[in-house]
Protein backbone atom coordinates (compact mmCIF):
# COMPACT_ATOMS: atom_id res chain seq x y z
CA UNK A 1 0.00 0.00 0.00
CA UNK A 2 0.83 3.68 -0.72
CA UNK A 3 -0.94 5.09 2.08
CA UNK A 4 0.29 6.27 5.50
CA UNK A 5 -1.48 5.94 8.39
CA UNK A 6 -2.34 9.00 11.41
CA UNK A 7 -0.43 8.77 14.54
CA UNK A 8 -0.60 10.86 17.89
CA UNK A 9 2.30 13.27 17.92
CA UNK A 10 3.78 16.49 19.95
CA UNK A 11 4.23 18.65 17.21
CA UNK A 12 5.98 21.52 19.21
CA UNK A 13 8.68 19.55 19.93
CA UNK A 14 9.43 18.49 16.35
CA UNK A 15 11.46 20.73 14.14
CA UNK A 16 10.45 18.38 11.00
CA UNK A 17 7.47 16.83 10.66
CA UNK A 18 7.92 14.74 7.18
CA UNK A 19 4.94 12.99 7.33
CA UNK A 20 2.43 15.61 9.05
CA UNK A 21 3.55 17.92 6.33
CA UNK A 22 2.90 16.16 3.50
CA UNK A 23 -0.79 14.93 5.05
CA UNK A 24 -1.57 18.36 5.61
CA UNK A 25 -1.16 19.77 2.90
CA UNK A 26 -3.24 17.22 0.76
CA UNK A 27 -6.12 18.07 3.17
CA UNK A 28 -5.62 21.76 3.00
CA UNK A 29 -5.58 21.35 -0.86
CA UNK A 30 -9.04 19.18 -1.03
CA UNK A 31 -10.85 21.88 2.08
CA UNK A 32 -9.63 24.06 -0.75
CA UNK A 33 -11.49 21.58 -3.53
CA UNK A 34 -8.30 19.66 -4.81
CA UNK A 35 -6.50 18.46 -4.31
CA UNK A 36 -5.06 19.06 -7.89
CA UNK A 37 -1.18 20.28 -8.59
CA UNK A 38 -0.56 23.19 -6.74
CA UNK A 39 2.39 24.43 -4.28
CA UNK A 40 2.21 25.51 -0.72
CA UNK A 41 4.08 26.68 2.21
CA UNK A 42 4.66 25.42 5.91
CA UNK A 43 5.79 26.99 8.55
CA UNK A 44 7.69 25.22 10.89
CA UNK A 45 10.46 25.62 13.77
CA UNK A 46 12.63 24.50 10.81
CA UNK A 47 11.65 27.30 8.69
CA UNK A 48 9.63 27.78 5.68
CA UNK A 49 8.68 23.97 3.83
CA UNK A 50 7.14 24.18 0.27
CA UNK A 51 5.57 21.29 -0.44
CA UNK A 52 4.51 20.44 -3.98
CA UNK A 53 1.54 18.49 -4.50
CA UNK A 54 0.10 16.28 -7.23
CA UNK A 55 -3.29 15.46 -7.66
CA UNK A 56 -5.26 12.38 -9.06
CA UNK A 57 -6.85 9.10 -7.09
CA UNK A 58 -4.43 8.86 -4.71
CA UNK A 59 -2.95 12.67 -4.65
CA UNK A 60 1.00 12.60 -4.17
CA UNK A 61 3.15 15.40 -1.73
CA UNK A 62 6.79 16.28 -1.78
CA UNK A 63 9.16 18.53 -0.50
CA UNK A 64 12.66 19.23 -0.32
CA UNK A 65 14.32 19.40 3.17
CA UNK A 66 14.81 22.53 4.67
CA UNK A 67 18.05 21.37 6.07
CA UNK A 68 20.63 18.44 4.78
CA UNK A 69 21.70 15.75 7.37
CA UNK A 70 24.20 16.11 8.92
CA UNK A 71 26.51 13.26 10.79
CA UNK A 72 26.19 13.39 14.73
CA UNK A 73 28.28 11.82 17.63
CA UNK A 74 26.41 8.77 18.31
CA UNK A 75 26.06 8.00 22.33
CA UNK A 76 24.97 4.11 22.67
CA UNK A 77 27.31 1.02 21.40
CA UNK A 78 25.74 -1.52 19.36
CA UNK A 79 25.56 -3.66 22.47
CA UNK A 80 23.37 -1.27 23.94
CA UNK A 81 21.43 -1.06 21.39
CA UNK A 82 20.84 -4.71 20.51
CA UNK A 83 19.67 -5.11 24.34
CA UNK A 84 17.02 -2.59 24.01
CA UNK A 85 15.93 -4.27 20.81
CA UNK A 86 15.88 -7.62 22.46
CA UNK A 87 18.52 -8.42 19.63
CA UNK A 88 21.20 -10.23 19.46
CA UNK A 89 24.78 -8.61 18.70
CA UNK A 90 25.09 -10.30 15.67
CA UNK A 91 21.56 -8.69 14.28
CA UNK A 92 23.63 -5.56 14.19
CA UNK A 93 24.44 -4.10 10.67
CA UNK A 94 24.69 -5.30 7.30
CA UNK A 95 27.75 -5.02 4.81
CA UNK A 96 29.53 -1.95 5.55
CA UNK A 97 26.55 0.19 7.49
CA UNK A 98 27.27 0.39 11.39
CA UNK A 99 24.79 2.56 13.93
CA UNK A 100 24.62 5.47 13.28
CA UNK A 101 22.99 9.01 14.29
CA UNK A 102 21.87 12.00 11.99
CA UNK A 103 19.46 14.66 11.77
CA UNK A 104 17.68 16.47 9.37
CA UNK A 105 15.83 18.55 12.01
CA UNK A 106 15.31 16.16 13.90
CA UNK A 107 17.50 13.17 15.38
CA UNK A 108 17.41 9.62 14.83
CA UNK A 109 19.74 6.79 15.41
CA UNK A 110 19.61 4.70 12.50
CA UNK A 111 20.37 0.82 12.76
CA UNK A 112 21.42 -1.23 10.36
CA UNK A 113 19.78 -4.60 11.08
CA UNK A 114 20.78 -8.22 9.03
CA UNK A 115 17.70 -8.74 7.62
CA UNK A 116 13.85 -9.44 8.23
CA UNK A 117 13.97 -11.64 10.04
CA UNK A 118 15.62 -9.88 13.15
CA UNK A 119 13.35 -6.95 12.28
CA UNK A 120 10.25 -8.92 12.91
CA UNK A 121 11.95 -9.76 16.18
CA UNK A 122 12.96 -6.71 17.11
CA UNK A 123 11.16 -5.34 20.63
CA UNK A 124 11.95 -2.09 22.23
CA UNK A 125 12.70 -2.13 25.35
CA UNK A 126 11.65 1.67 26.84
CA UNK A 127 13.35 1.32 30.23
CA UNK A 128 16.82 -0.40 28.95
CA UNK A 129 17.36 2.33 26.02
CA UNK A 130 16.32 5.32 28.27
CA UNK A 131 18.73 3.98 30.56
CA UNK A 132 21.65 5.12 28.88
CA UNK A 133 20.41 8.15 28.33
CA UNK A 134 20.57 9.58 32.81
CA UNK A 135 19.39 12.64 33.58
CA UNK A 136 17.76 13.59 30.00
CA UNK A 137 13.82 14.04 29.70
CA UNK A 138 12.57 11.33 27.89
CA UNK A 139 11.36 13.46 25.01
CA UNK A 140 14.81 14.98 24.51
CA UNK A 141 16.07 11.24 24.08
CA UNK A 142 16.34 10.02 20.80
CA UNK A 143 14.38 7.86 18.57
CA UNK A 144 15.82 4.41 17.20
CA UNK A 145 15.23 3.89 13.18
CA UNK A 146 15.55 0.10 11.57
CA UNK A 147 16.48 -0.35 8.61
CA UNK A 148 17.98 -3.10 6.53
CA UNK A 149 18.42 -3.99 2.86
CA UNK A 150 16.00 -6.64 2.91
CA UNK A 151 12.17 -5.90 1.34
CA UNK A 152 8.81 -7.26 1.48
CA UNK A 153 7.89 -5.11 -1.90
CA UNK A 154 10.14 -5.65 -5.01
CA UNK A 155 10.78 -2.16 -5.82
CA UNK A 156 11.81 -0.72 -2.03
CA UNK A 157 15.35 0.12 -1.65
CA UNK A 158 15.08 -0.58 2.61
CA UNK A 159 12.21 -2.29 4.81
CA UNK A 160 12.20 0.60 7.92
CA UNK A 161 10.83 0.32 11.26
CA UNK A 162 10.45 3.49 14.27
CA UNK A 163 10.14 3.09 17.73
CA UNK A 164 9.28 6.04 20.45
CA UNK A 165 7.19 5.71 23.15
CA UNK A 166 9.11 7.57 25.47
CA UNK A 167 7.47 10.35 22.58
CA UNK A 168 4.02 8.71 22.56
CA UNK A 169 4.62 6.51 19.33
CA UNK A 170 4.99 3.09 20.06
CA UNK A 171 5.53 2.11 16.53
CA UNK A 172 5.47 4.62 13.57
CA UNK A 173 3.88 3.17 10.31
CA UNK A 174 5.91 6.08 7.89
CA UNK A 175 7.99 8.73 9.68
CA UNK A 176 9.21 11.43 7.10
CA UNK A 177 11.95 13.39 9.34
CA UNK A 178 13.41 10.10 10.35
CA UNK A 179 13.53 9.33 6.32
CA UNK A 180 15.36 12.32 5.97
CA UNK A 181 17.45 12.15 8.67
CA UNK A 182 18.67 8.55 7.09
CA UNK A 183 19.46 10.06 3.92
CA UNK A 184 22.79 10.72 5.44
CA UNK A 185 23.19 7.12 6.37
CA UNK A 186 22.04 5.89 2.83
CA UNK A 187 24.74 8.35 0.87
CA UNK A 188 27.84 8.15 3.85
CA UNK A 189 27.80 3.83 3.26
CA UNK A 190 26.44 3.43 -0.01
CA UNK A 191 28.61 6.46 -1.67
CA UNK A 192 25.80 7.12 -3.95
CA UNK A 193 26.21 8.21 -7.66
CA UNK A 194 26.67 11.82 -8.61
CA UNK A 195 22.84 13.26 -9.96
CA UNK A 196 19.82 12.38 -8.53
CA UNK A 197 19.26 8.88 -6.61
CA UNK A 198 15.81 7.73 -5.93
CA UNK A 199 14.42 5.18 -3.43
CA UNK A 200 11.56 3.76 -1.95
CA UNK A 201 11.48 2.60 1.93
CA UNK A 202 8.91 0.66 2.81
CA UNK A 203 7.51 1.07 6.84
CA UNK A 204 5.09 -0.28 9.10
CA UNK A 205 4.51 -3.79 7.72
CA UNK A 206 4.80 -5.54 11.17
CA UNK A 207 2.24 -2.97 12.56
CA UNK A 208 0.07 -4.32 9.60
CA UNK A 209 -0.03 -0.28 8.36
CA UNK A 210 2.64 -0.98 5.62
CA UNK A 211 3.62 2.76 4.43
CA UNK A 212 6.09 3.96 1.78
CA UNK A 213 8.08 6.80 1.65
CA UNK A 214 10.19 8.03 -1.70
CA UNK A 215 13.62 9.59 -0.61
CA UNK A 216 15.08 11.33 -3.51
CA UNK A 217 18.72 12.04 -2.74
CA UNK A 218 21.03 14.19 -5.12
CA UNK A 219 24.69 13.94 -5.22
CA UNK A 220 27.63 16.48 -6.12
CA UNK A 221 31.30 16.41 -5.46
CA UNK A 222 31.07 13.50 -2.73
CA UNK A 223 28.32 15.28 -0.90
CA UNK A 224 24.63 16.13 -0.91
CA UNK A 225 23.78 18.63 -2.60
CA UNK A 226 19.93 17.79 -2.01
CA UNK A 227 17.14 15.73 -0.85
CA UNK A 228 13.76 15.49 -1.19
CA UNK A 229 10.74 13.43 0.28
CA UNK A 230 7.93 12.04 -1.27
CA UNK A 231 4.70 9.77 -1.00
CA UNK A 232 1.30 9.34 -1.11
CA UNK A 233 -1.64 9.63 0.94
CA UNK A 234 -5.29 9.17 1.46
CA UNK A 235 -7.96 9.80 4.10
CA UNK A 236 -8.87 7.18 6.55
CA UNK A 237 -11.23 9.10 8.59
CA UNK A 238 -12.37 12.33 9.29
CA UNK A 239 -14.39 14.20 12.04
CA UNK A 240 -15.30 17.46 12.97
CA UNK A 241 -14.96 19.41 15.98
CA UNK A 242 -17.97 21.98 17.26
CA UNK A 243 -16.91 24.85 19.41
Amino acid sequence: SDTEGIRPMQEEAVALAGEADRRTAIALAERDGGPDDRLMVIEEAIGPVRVALHGGEVPYAEFDLPRLPEAQQAVLDEGAVAVALGLAPSDIGFENHRVSQWSAGNPFLCVPLAGLDAMARARFDMAAWLAHFPGQDPLDVICPYLYCRDTVTHDAAFHARMFGPHHGIPEDPATGSAAAAFAGAVHHFDGLAEGPNALWIEQGVEMGRPSRIRLEITGRDGAIDAARIGGHAVKVAEGRLTV
